[in-house]
């Protein structure tokens, strides 16, 4: 399969997670960034999930997001086998703890193979790819300014709807 390399891959366990991980998606393509999107899991395509591992630096990644439900050892088996940065986000799935067992899933590394692990759900994808776009801004101009330009407009949306309340 010929995938288009960008600098972050978003890659997920299902594709049910994709409703979710719209959200990390677009708000790359906020920050000028569009992602490589995959379908890859640890279990039950462990030779792809190994291979991308392997393969993304040298193919021009600059960091993975991994989403992940139930047992979530996307990121932490793609971590165990790439230099990248990669970012986890925990999946509610349909069964089980809300969540808690893909968070902990993620968070519950072993030194040495560290996950950036974020919020279960929507925050966790949204903030994701703020994250990523926070590490590329360190090499990419363009990103930098569009990541100053989302805290000024976040600082501004506070500012106003306090203000609001007050007047």
């Amino acid at each position: 399969m010929e995938e288009k390399v960008s600098k972050v891959a978003v890659i997920m366990g299902s594709d049910s997670d994709l409703s979710t991980m719209q959200r990390c998606i677009d708000t790359l393509k906020d920050f000028g960034i569009e992602p490589t999107v995959r379908v890859i899991s640890a279990h039950r395509t462990p030779l792809e999930a190994a291979d991308f591992a392997d393969k993304a630096k040298e193919k021009g990644y600059k960091v993975i997001i991994a989403a992940a439900g139930m047992a979530a050892h996307l990121a932490g088996s793609v971590a165990g086998r790439t230099e990248l940065p990669v970012i986890g986000v925990p999946m509610q799935a349909s069964e089980g703890p809300n969540g808690l067992d893909a968070l902990l899933s993620t968070v519950q590394m072993p030194p040495g193979v560290p996950v950036a692990s974020m919020a279960i759900g929507k925050a966790g994808a949204k903030n994701a790819a703020i994250f990523a776009a926070q590490i590329i801004s360190l090499f990419d101009e363009e990103v930098d300014k569009k990541l100053k330009q989302f805290r000024t407009r976040q600082t501004e949306a506070v500012i106003a709807k306090d203000a609001s309340l007050n007047s």
